[in-house]
């Protein structure tokens, strides 16, 4: 990877800019983590008053678990915020979750989501064990680069449904945004040092404003999928503060607790695959057991607050963050901090993030191509290392990279089949084959993993060699 990274992740940015660098990573991580109460509203029952509240739950949570695993974790630049991952056990424990016969619709909501707080909480205890105890860290001599390029990029392209797509909805808003992430990234930014510093925020905004006119001037009426609406503003809260056990005492149950493990394994990987993607891109160390470990046990504590605020989800390190040090080349730890201190401040004004909740779908799918593809190329350049002459390394990471991409189109359809095959004490153990099977990276991971571990190589075909003169 070329060096001339503007800050690096120990450099430490005038506090202005900081600032503002770290309200582009807001911007970046906004669309995901809004998504992730709009997914769960439905299940949980959830009003639009109280999901407002746990959108704004949402980056109070992310704020306080990013400036946990930047200051005493893994201390790279990596942005904790929600996981999809947690969302299919999550939605599952919503559906088994009893509710008293007579039960009004808020008390219907609350109920739910003391069960899930009580597994999120349970969970995150698990995490945390792996962390603390070494567990995680033990296991990094098995994890060669050969391993390491597929899981990596596979972030990046497993999330193709979230890319063209949305982008499709609208090819000109969508279409824009592309063009100007790119125009400002890549071809302007030696251009003027703005351009360098702030292509996303650049970008975005850009094309919002873009939409904007077109809505007023009636181009984009009432329907139109890049039509801006600020609905969202005029009736959220100008202060909503979150608080601990908002929803009552969580309620703990073994099914439940067992179905979100699945979520967490899937989550640990992920988080271990950015670590490293985060590290190449800020040009840090390669991290060691212990950095996996702090970190992994620090995404267990960010995990343990989301339980105990009640954000119907967990933390995990997000990987569009990565891809936005990889644009800007700003991975300074102090940006993310400064990142973290305005998803607190932020959060208690519910206006404010309803106005970035008006960014049409097409739009955001724009960010998510440019982004999402600077992870996948982040995950290959890990080749750089290893043997590419050599034909085990070729079928490891082809075929991982294939079944990352094609086993989840085959398991999410078919999950309800593939739980029917386990025996009915061992619903638990499915659960977590159709979790993992269900994400792209993990079942990457997994292959590759385990075929580099069992097919002969040398330390040098495999890169392992490479990689640790190079840390």
């Amino acid at each position: 990877m070329s060096r001339d990274m503007i800050y690096t992740i120990e450099d430490k940015p005038p506090w202005a800019t900081s600032v503002v660098l770290g309200f582009q990573h807001y911007l970046t991580m906004f669309g995901s983590t809004v998504a992730i109460p709009y997914i769960l509203k439905d299940a949980l029952g959830a009003s639009d008053q109280e999901l407002a509240v746990l959108i704004s739950t949402m980056f109070l949570v992310s704020g306080i678990s990013t400036l946990l695993q930047t200051t005493f974790g893994s201390r790279l630049p990596i942005v904790q915020g929600g996981t999809f991952s947690f969302l299919g056990p999550a939605i599952a424990i919503c559906t088994m979750a009893v509710i008293p016969e007579g039960s009004l619709p808020g008390e219907a909501f609350e109920n739910r989501m003391q069960h899930v707080q009580g597994a999120i909480i349970i969970g995150a205890l698990f995490e945390m064990a792996i962390g603390f105890s070494g567990l995680m860290g033990r296991v990094l001599r098995f994890i060669s680069p050969v391993a390491i390029a597929p899981t990596i990029a596979l972030i990046g392209l497993a999330l193709f449904k979230f890319g063209a797509p949305k982008v499709g909805e609208h090819w000109g808003i969508g279409g824009l945004t592309i063009v100007l992430l790119i125009l400002f990234s890549q071809y302007l930014r030696r251009v003027h040092k703005v351009f360098d510093l702030f292509p996303i925020l650049l970008g975005l905004l850009g094309a919002w404003l873009v939409a904007i006119m077109c809505t007023k001037i009636g181009w984009f009426g009432e329907g139109h999928p890049a039509r801006v609406s600020f609905t969202a503003v005029e009736q959220a809260p100008w202060i909503a503060v979150p608080t601990p056990f908002q929803w009552g005492w969580p309620q703990f149950g073994v099914a439940a607790a067992v179905g979100m493990f699945a979520g967490y394994i899937a989550s640990m990987i992920e988080s271990t695959g950015d670590y490293f993607a985060a590290a190449r891109m800020a040009q840090a160390p390669t991290p060691d057991a212990k950095t996996v470990n702090r970190g992994i046990g620090f995404e267990g504590i960010g995990c343990l607050v989301a339980g105990i605020f009640g954000t119907g989800n967990g933390t995990t390190s997000y990987s569009e963050n990565i891809g936005a040090i990889g644009l800007t080349r700003v991975g300074s730890r102090r940006v993310i901090q400064a990142a973290a201190v305005l998803m607190i401040c932020l959060a208690v004004f519910g206006k404010f993030g309803a106005l970035f909740a008006s960014f049409p779908s097409p739009l955001v799918g724009g960010m998510y191509c440019v982004m999402f593809g600077m992870i996948a190329g982040v995950g290959l350049s890990n080749l750089q290392f290893v043997d590419l002459n050599s034909p085990r390394n070729l079928f490891i990471i082809g075929f991982s990279i294939f079944m990352g991409i094609s086993l989840p189109e085959y398991v999410g359809p078919n999950d309800q089949m593939i739980l029917g095959l386990f025996h009915e004490n061992l619903q638990w153990l499915g659960s977590i084959v159709t979790t993992i099977g269900s994400s792209g990276m993990a079942v990457g991971a997994f292959i590759a993993l385990f075929l580099d571990n069992t097919i002969p190589g040398t330390d040098d075909e495999r890169g392992i060699t490479a990689i640790s003169r190079r840390h």
